[in-house]
C-alpha cells in the first residue's frame, strides 16, 4: 500500500461546491487501508468537530484544515478577485486554535465576496500549522502564470519566512484537463478551456518543481476532492449550478462533468499519477504523520460569575434555592427540603450549579426590566429551578420527576428553555454581553439542508426542466411525519405514482437519481432560533465565529449546537415568542382602561369564572385552546380544575387524540374510571387511569417494571422516536418487568405496553 493521504478534501460544509459527507469520506479512506485524512473546506470549520469525532471512532487520524483565501495585499482592501487560495493544515492544538482564530478573521474583518487573511494575520498566527500552495488558483500558481517565475518567487520567500522551510510545501495537483479535453461527449466550446487549463496546469507544476529545487521547499502531491467516487461527478457539477444560478447545459462555467476526476481517488491512482516524483506522495505521509492535533470533548465550561468571597457555584446555588423556596412557601416543609437536598446534591456533584445561577440571573434581569419570560419542558421538574424563579411550576403539586431533566446517568448537561417576549430577546443577549463580556456571547449557528422537496426544485431547475413538471414531482413527495424526515427513496417506496414517473419518464429517473445525490446536503448557514452560548473567555478558543449573513450584527458560531456542546459550550435557548409580547401588551391595556396591575406569575389557577368561560368555548385567541377541534372537547369536559384544561393540551395530537372521549367520558362518570393493573392508581389518579403524559410513561417503567432512571430515559425515548429495533427490545423488558416485579398478568402486560404505544402516536 502506498503512504499517502489526502490533504486537500472538501465535504458539503464548502457550501453547494462539495457533495462529500464525512462519514462516506471516512469510509472510504478506511477502504483504501489508509490511516488519516484531511478537511479543507473554503474558507470555514463548520464541519470541523463532527469530521473529528467520526473520523476517531473509525480509527482515521483526523487532520483538521482550511482552504483559505488569501487577500494579495490587505485584508481590509475591497477588491472581488483579490482572493487566492492557500491550505492551513493543523499540526497540534495550537495549530488548532490559531486556525480558528484565522477564519474567524477572514469572516470578521476580510469579507468581501469571500472570507479573506492576509500575510500580517498569517504572521502573527501560523505557529502550529503547516501551509501548502493549494490548487491552481492558490497564489503562487497564479503568479506563475499570470507574471512569471520571479514574482512566485518572491511570494514564496514571504511565506517561507511566514511558517518556517519545515513547514511549508509546494502542492502539485494532476488534474487530466487533456484527456478529457479530446472526449467526444465533451461540448466543442468546453474544449479550448479544457486545454488552457491543462496548459496552465503543467506551467504551474514546472514553475513549482523549480521553485522547489531552487529554494529546498518540499513538494506534495494532492487531489482536489469535492467528492467521493468518480461516478459523483454529475452530481457535483448540478450542486456548483445551484450555487451559482447556472443551468447545467450552459459552457461558460466550471463543469465538473468535463472533468470528472475530482474524486476521492485511491492511493494506488494517486502513486500512478506521480510515478516521476515518488516524494510527492511520500510527502503527503510524512505531513499526515506530523498532525496530530487532540481536542478534549465533552469537558463542560462555564463562565466566571461574580460569587462572594470564598463561595463555590453549589454553596451559592444551595442558599439561593433555600431561601427562594421559603419565600414562596412562607417555610421549607420537610418534603421541600428532602427534595431540594437531592436536586442540589446531583446537580453540583454533576458540575452543573454554574448553569442555574447563569439562567437565574437571566430571567431575574428580564422579571426586573418587566420582560416576560416562560420557561417550557422537563426543566419544570426541578424544584431548584422552581425556588429560583427560573419555573414557574411547583413540581411536588404536579409530580414533576426531577430526573427526567437531571438525573445522575445523563451525560449531556441539563436543558432549560427559556421563552421571552419576541420584542426583548435582543435585551437578554446584550445582558449577557454587558455581564460577560461581548467577545464571550455569540449565537450558534445552525444550517439549512437539502431536503427532499427542495433537492428535487433545485436539480430540475438547474437541469432546465419546466417548473410545472417540476412542481408536480416535487409535491408527489409527502411531507415527513414528526421525528421522521421524509426521502425521496422512502417516497418512491410508498408512493406509487412517484416511482411510475420514475420508471416510465428518463428526465424524471435522472432528476430523481441525481437529487438523491444531493439531498440532505448542507446548503447554508443561519442563525439558530433559540440557541446562544456563553463561555469562559474569548469564544474564538473554542469556536471559529463569524457574523450572520444577510448583514446583521450578530456574530455567530461556526460550530452548529451539538459540535459547540462537544466542545465544552454551555448552550443557552432563549426563544423569541410573539404570544408572550401579547400577554405583556394585554397586561398593559388591563391596567391602563381597569387600572388594575396585574402579577401574571401570580394568576390563580382555581379561578371559577376561567373555567366557566372555556366550557362555553369562548376560546378566541386562547393560546393552545382556540382550534375548532379543541374548542368542542372543551364544551363537552366542562373544565373546573387546572389539571383538565393541562390533560387536554397533552392529548390533542395524534395518537392520544383517541383518549380525548374517554377522558371526557371518565370526568362525568367516575364509575367509568378504570386503572386497568395495581399500581396505576398512583400514578394516573389525576387523569382518570388515562395516559395522558409522558411522565406517565416513566413512572410505569419505573414503578411497574422496575426500570432505574436511565433506562426509562431510554424507554420514553424509544417510544416517542418508533425505532423499530428498540422498541423490540423495550417490549420485552417492559412486560417482562411488569410480570416479574409488579406480578402483573403477563396478557394484561402485553395490553399496557400497547397502550404506550398507542399513547405514543
Amino acid at each position: 500500500m502506498p503512504n499517502f493521504t489526502h490533504l486537500h478534501v472538501h465535504t458539503e460544509f464548502s457550501l453547494l461546491d462539495g457533495l462529500s459527507k464525512s462519514a462516506k469520506l471516512i469510509a472510504k479512506t478506511k477502504e483504501f487501508g489508509q490511516t488519516h485524512l484531511a478537511i479543507t473546506d473554503h474558507g470555514n470549520m463548520y464541519g470541523a468537530i463532527d469530521f473529528y469525532k467520526k473520523a476517531l471512532k473509525e480509527e482515521i487520524k483526523p487532520i483538521l484544515g482550511c482552504e483559505m483565501y488569501i487577500a494579495k495585499n490587505s485584508r481590509f482592501d475591497r477588491n472581488k478577485s483579490d482572493a487566492n487560495h492557500l491550505i492551513l493544515l493543523s499540526e497540534n492544538y495550537e495549530g488548532y486554535q490559531n486556525l480558528m482564530r484565522l477564519v474567524t478573521i477572514g469572516h470578521t474583518e476580510g469579507f468581501y465576496y469571500k472570507p479573506r487573511i492576509d500575510k500580517e494575520v498569517l504572521a502573527k498566527y501560523s505557529k502550529g500549522l503547516i501551509a501548502t500552495t493549494a490548487c491552481p488558483a492558490g497564489r503562487i500558481q497564479k503568479l506563475l502564470v499570470e507574471e512569471g517565475y520571479e514574482a512566485a518567487k518572491k511570494e514564496l520567500k514571504e511565506y517561507e519566512q511566514i511558517f518556517g522551510q519545515d513547514n511549508l510545501f509546494l502542492e502539485i495537483q494532476r488534474h487530466h484537463y487533456d484527456v478529457f479535453s479530446q472526449n467526444l461527449s465533451v461540448p466543442d466550446s468546453i474544449r479550448p478551456k479544457l486545454m488552457e487549463m491543462h496548459l496552465n496546469q503543467q506551467k504551474g507544476e514546472q514553475g513549482l518543481l523549480k521553485l522547489s529545487k531552487d529554494l529546498g521547499l518540499p513538494i506534495v502531491a494532492t487531489n482536489d476532492s469535492h467528492y467521493v467516487n468518480r461516478e459523483d461527478a454529475a452530481a457535483q457539477d448540478a450542486l456548483v449550478c445551484v450555487q451559482s444560478g447556472k443551468m447545467l447545459e450552459d459552457t461558460n462555467r466550471m463543469r465538473y462533468i468535463d472533468t470528472p476526476d475530482f474524486y476521492l481517488k485511491s492511493p494506488d491512482e494517486m502513486e500512478r499519477e506521480f510515478l516521476d516524483i515518488p516524494e510527492a506522495i511520500e510527502n503527503s505521509q510524512k505531513i499526515a504523520n506530523r498532525c496530530d492535533v487532540q481536542i478534549v470533548l465533552g469537558q463542560w465550561y462555564f463562565p466566571k460569575l461574580d460569587l462572594p468571597e470564598g463561595k463555590t457555584p453549589g454553596e451559592v446555588l444551595r442558599q439561593k434555592a433555600f431561601d427562594g423556596c421559603k419565600e414562596i412557601f412562607g417555610s421549607v416543609s420537610p418534603e421541600q427540603e428532602q427534595r431540594l437536598n437531592y436536586e442540589l446534591d446531583v446537580i453540583d456533584k454533576k458540575g452543573y450549579s454554574p448553569y442555574f445561577l447563569l439562567e437565574s440571573g437571566i430571567v431575574n434581569f428580564a422579571d426586573k426590566n418587566g420582560i416576560y419570560t416562560n420557561t417550557r419542558g422537563s426543566a419544570a421538574g426541578s424544584l431548584v429551578s422552581y425556588s429560583m424563579g427560573i419555573t414557574t411550576v411547583d413540581p411536588l403539586r404536579f409530580r414533576l420527576p426531577f430526573e427526567r431533566f437531571l438525573n445522575p446517568f445523563r451525560p449531556s448537561p441539563p436543558d432549560i428553555d427559556l421563552d421571552v417576549s419576541d420584542v426583548h430577546r435582543d435585551e437578554l443577549i446584550h445582558y449577557l454581553s454587558d455581564t460577560y463580556g461581548r467577545e464571550k456571547v455569540a449565537q450558534i449557528c445552525t444550517f439549512g439542508t437539502m431536503m427532499a422537496r427542495a433537492a428535487v426544485r433545485d436539480i430540475g431547475r438547474v437541469m432546465g426542466m419546466p417548473y410545472t413538471k417540476v412542481d408536480m414531482i416535487s409535491k408527489s413527495i409527502p411531507i415527513g411525519s414528526q421525528g421522521s424526515k421524509m426521502t425521496i427513496k422512502k417516497a418512491m417506496d410508498t408512493t406509487p405514482e412517484l416511482k411510475k414517473m420514475y420508471d416510465d419518464d428518463p428526465e424524471v429517473k435522472k432528476l430523481l437519481d441525481m437529487a438523491q445525490k444531493v439531498e440532505g446536503n448542507a446548503r447554508h448557514i443561519s442563525v439558530h432560533a433559540a440557541a446562544v452560548i456563553v463561555g469562559p473567555e474569548d469564544l474564538v478558543r473554542f469556536t471559529p465565529l463569524q457574523p450572520e449573513t444577510g448583514g446583521g450584527d450578530r456574530v455567530i458560531t461556526q460550530y452548529e449546537m451539538h459540535a459547540a456542546e462537544d466542545v465544552g459550550m454551555i448552550k443557552l435557548d432563549i426563544l423569541g415568542i410573539s404570544n408572550l409580547t401579547i400577554l405583556a401588551n394585554a397586561v398593559k391595556i388591563v391596567e391602563a382602561i381597569h387600572d388594575v396591575k396585574i402579577d401574571i406569575k401570580k394568576v390563580p389557577l382555581d379561578d371559577k369564572e376561567t373555567f366557566e368561560l372555556l366550557a362555553r368555548g369562548e376560546t378566541m385567541g386562547v393560546f393552545q385552546l382556540s382550534s375548532g377541534g379543541m374548542t368542542k372537547y372543551l364544551v363537552e369536559l366542562h373544565p373546573e380544575r387546572i389539571e383538565d384544561v393541562m390533560a387536554m393540551v397533552a392529548l390533542y395530537r395524534p395518537g392520544p387524540m383517541n383518549s380525548i372521549p374517554d377522558y371526557i367520558a371518565r370526568k362525568h362518570d367516575p364509575k367509568k374510571i378504570n386503572f386497568f393493573v395495581p399500581g396505576l392508581e398512583k400514578i394516573l389518579d389525576m387523569s382518570y387511569g388515562v395516559i395522558t403524559y409522558q411522565d406517565d410513561v416513566l413512572y410505569m417503567a419505573i414503578q411497574l417494571a422496575g426500570y432505574n432512571w436511565e433506562e426509562a430515559d431510554k424507554f420514553r425515548k424509544a417510544i416517542g422516536k418508533k425505532i423499530a429495533s428498540e422498541m423490540e427490545a423495550q417490549h420485552a423488558k417492559f412486560v417482562d418487568g411488569c410480570v416479574n416485579v409488579s406480578g402483573i398478568p403477563r396478557d394484561k402486560a402485553e395490553e399496557l405496553f400497547h397502550q404506550i404505544e398507542t399513547f405514543a402516536g
